[in-house]
């Protein structure tokens, strides 16, 4: 056992790791944890827009004694990120920009600049699992797997989740206890700033439209359909409510609404740009928002047919699959 153990700290002492550092809690601890498991840890921080500053970060590698890189990638997130985000937005449908920046920029331009510097894993601070090649759930209610889905191989296996058993609460506690004063969670995406409907009012000209009944009833009027998702019930302004978004027509410039709930559900979903992580499946577990408990179902091919009808499925959204624990993939809802 002696010798097992000497063995691999000495694996880990010539382990170099570079840890994305936002200047958050989840990263700070991240770092911290790793430089106690005996790996050559350093930061680097990626600058992406404007509004997110790098200090908080850069003071926490100072504390953490570690060396600290700056990465500007904004012209990168802009294109890949920012622009697909609003395209989508035009289209009517709800993108989830941050599976889209864990393949492209935090686990992809972030990996490749890695790999330049000569190190042999990077780590963040999501609340994942990874081992063997196999990402699997964090046990805490904060898992965030599911913005993972796109990740190809090559990139799971240069990762490491160092929170991987950890619940946001026992990460605040570690922070308190070596003394990290992180910045202030954000919880919204990170690019929108002061709020998601001044965001796009900015980016997106406004398009007054009508708002009706799923039996074509004209019953007000909505404030540019860019502002509704599917499933909203709040900001529609309609008497004799509650109603229901269930569906746009973006051609028309139509937002449909109803009152009875269960015009929310469907029983299948189409799907496009299918990612698998390993090996395919027909029967799996499908989450198909961020925080909900995966349901029964099959794939087949490009559909996902669920075992009982599940609500608010939004085009734009994320379809991922599980087996169990462990993420096998996804694709976009169409």
């Amino acid at each position: 056992m002696t010798i097992i153990v000497k063995i691999y700290t000495e694996y880990m002492i010539k382990t170099k790791v570079l840890v994305a550092m936002s200047g958050g809690v989840d990263s700070s601890v991240s770092a911290h944890l790793l430089l106690r498991q005996g790996f050559l840890v350093s930061g680097a921080f990626m600058e992406l827009w404007p509004s997110v500053k790098k200090d908080n970060a850069q003071r926490v590698a100072k504390k953490l004694n570690i060396p600290f890189y700056t990465f500007n990638f904004k012209k990168e997130f802009r294109k890949e990120v920012v622009d697909y985000f609003l395209k989508d937005i035009k289209r009517g449908v709800t993108p989830n920009p941050c599976v889209v920046c864990n393949k492209k920029i935090k686990l992809g331009l972030f990996l490749k600049k890695a790999k330049e510097l000569g190190f042999d894993f990077v780590a963040t601070g999501h609340y994942a699992k990874s081992r063997g090649g196999i990402i699997e759930r964090n046990k805490s209610e904060k898992d965030q797997t599911y913005f993972l889905w796109q990740l190809k191989q090559s990139q799971i296996n240069k990762i490491i989740f160092p929170l991987s058993d950890l619940s946001k609460e026992g990460v605040k506690v570690i922070a308190k206890r070596i003394s990290i004063s992180p910045n202030k969670e954000s919880m919204d995406v990170c690019f929108t700033e002061k709020s998601m409907s001044s965001f796009l009012s900015k980016h997106i000209k406004k398009k007054n439209g009508d708002i009706k009944d799923i039996s074509g009833e004209l019953l007000g009027k909505h404030n540019g359909f860019f502002n509704y998702t599917i499933g909203q019930r709040k900001g529609l302004n309609l008497p004799g409510g509650p109603y229901f978004v269930v569906a746009k027509n973006i051609k028309k410039n139509i937002l449909i609404v109803s009152k009875n709930e269960k015009d929310l559900y469907r029983k299948e979903v189409k799907l496009k740009n299918i990612n698998w992580i390993g090996e395919k499946r027909e029967a799996v577990d499908v989450q198909v928002r961020f925080g909900q408990k995966p349901s029964k179902a099959k794939v087949l091919g490009n559909r996902v047919v669920f075992n009982k009808p599940q609500k608010a499925v939004t085009p734009g959204q994320s379809a991922v699959f599980y087996s169990g624990n462990r993420l096998l993939g996804g694709g976009i809802m169409l």
